[in-house]
């Protein structure tokens, strides 16, 4: 349902209401259904390649005339190659079990009734998220092949790239004898209707924001529906007293380097003093190059030699920089390195890059984030890259689901019990 004229909280209630008639048809598809609708969307996005990337050239132009830079810019930024991974994610979606329907726990309790747990879709997902197009279709997929309907409202930056990839996703439906309403995309800008949205608990079951701090913080003071977020992906990589220094290096500048403005980003270089002298170096010319601000503690300083470093003050460790500026910070010991995450870190994505298997275990049993990597990049805390097909966000909030969020958890667990005439 296209959203283009809503102005009144009526409107947004109709839009809401049409999602949740849409959410029950969409929960008795068959996976044959949900599957045909995720290939004809990919094969459709293909087909209006040309218009995507018209409108979102369109967008990236009216961003910069107001004056948008840096990395939100690329945030909105749509080309060949993220189409091509878009239709790539959505075959891989459609290759995936289906989760609804299956079977958690099976058992046969004293009273002699069959009692097992069964994922069901949640319902009608609300996601809120900033100027990132690719979104759209990443969270309508998702929510779509977990048997649920969403309402999507997205930065206005993205406006017309939004509306068109939504325009496209509600052909397919409509072509396939599926309710438009699967798909609900916001443009409207005026805050007051999105904190009525928020208010919608009846008809919306769950709200994931997805963006910047004041976005998610919006979310979290206005929302009467329960919500998963998380508010910073301060990233950190510990290279141990045992590392292989050129795959630290590696690991290191890439989760940096490769896509600084993404929450999974490398924010903060742990390094063990026993290999600092030889690592620090090795880091700071490799900033250098790549163009990353280092910002270090006095030691970081002192090792770097002739490359600059520039002095980190105490919020540079915890700060999520979204930019090609990487914190480092020299430490004594596995232990001192530990304390940092917790003290700095923000659940999200933590690293050790080690030679030492104990070290690994250790690492992973006593940091808790969503995510952590043993000899491996914090850029692959991604739905994508997890075999997820793709993701809908990362959560920090520790309910039902922690990490990226995939089909599984846009599904809850509810009991099915069969029984011979028991009565109590």
């Amino acid at each position: 349902m296209d959203e283009a004229g809503v102005r009144t909280t009526a409107e947004i209630d109709a839009l809401a209401r049409a999602a949740r008639e849409a959410s029950r048809d969409v929960s008795t598809l068959s996976r044959e259904d949900k599957d045909a609708v995720l290939l004809a969307l990919a094969a459709a996005i293909g087909a209006h390649e040309r218009e995507i990337l018209e409108a979102n050239a369109a967008d990236l132009a009216a961003a910069e005339a107001n004056g948008v830079t840096g990395a939100k810019l690329k945030r909105l930024r749509l080309d060949g190659p993220a189409l091509a991974q878009m239709r790539d994610g959505l075959a891989q979606l459609a290759s995936l079990d289906d989760p609804v329907g299956e079977v958690t726990r099976d058992d046969r309790v004293a009273s002699g009734l069959r009692v097992r747990k069964v994922r069901t879709p949640l319902g009608v997902v609300c996601m809120i998220y900033e100027a990132r197009p690719g979104v759209t279709i990443d969270a309508f997929a998702l929510c779509f092949k977990a048997g649920n309907a969403c309402v999507l409202k997205g930065g206005r930056e993205a406006n017309r790239s939004n509306a068109l990839l939504a325009r496209i996703a509600r052909g397919v439906l409509r072509e396939r004898g599926v309710p438009e309403g699967a798909i609900t995309q916001l443009t409207t800008s005026d805050r007051d209707l999105i904190r009525h949205l928020l208010t919608l608990d009846g008809l919306i079951d769950l709200v994931i924001p997805r963006g910047g701090e004041t976005l998610i913080r919006f979310v979290h003071e206005h929302s009467r529906v329960p919500t998963v977020q998380h508010f910073h992906g301060v990233c950190h990589v510990y290279v141990d007293a045992s590392a292989d220094l050129e795959r630290a290096l590696e690991i290191v500048a890439t989760g940096k380097a490769s896509a600084p403005a993404t929450c999974n980003a490398t924010e903060c270089a742990l390094v063990h003093e026993a290999v600092a002298p030889a690592f620090v170096p090795m880091l700071a010319q490799r900033c250098a190059a790549d163009g990353i601000e280092l910002r270090g503690c006095p030691r970081t300083g002192e090792l770097a030699g002739a490359q600059p470093v520039v002095g980190a003050r105490d919020d540079d460790f915890g700060t999520e920089f979204l930019d090609l500026i990487l914190a480092c910070r020299v430490v004594g010991s596995f232990d001192e390195a530990i304390a940092h995450i917790r003290a700095h870190g923000s659940d999200h994505t933590d690293a050790i890059v080690t030679g030492d298997e104990s070290s690994g275990e250790r690492f992973r049993r006593e940091v808790q984030s969503s995510c952590v990597l043993v000899n491996a990049s914090t850029r692959f805390n991604d739905g994508f890259q997890l075999g997820l097909g793709a993701e809908i966000g990362i959560s920090t909030t520790r309910l039902h689901a922690y990490g990226p969020m995939g089909l599984r958890e846009l599904t809850v667990e509810r009991y099915v019990v069969d029984g011979e005439g028991q009565t109590r």
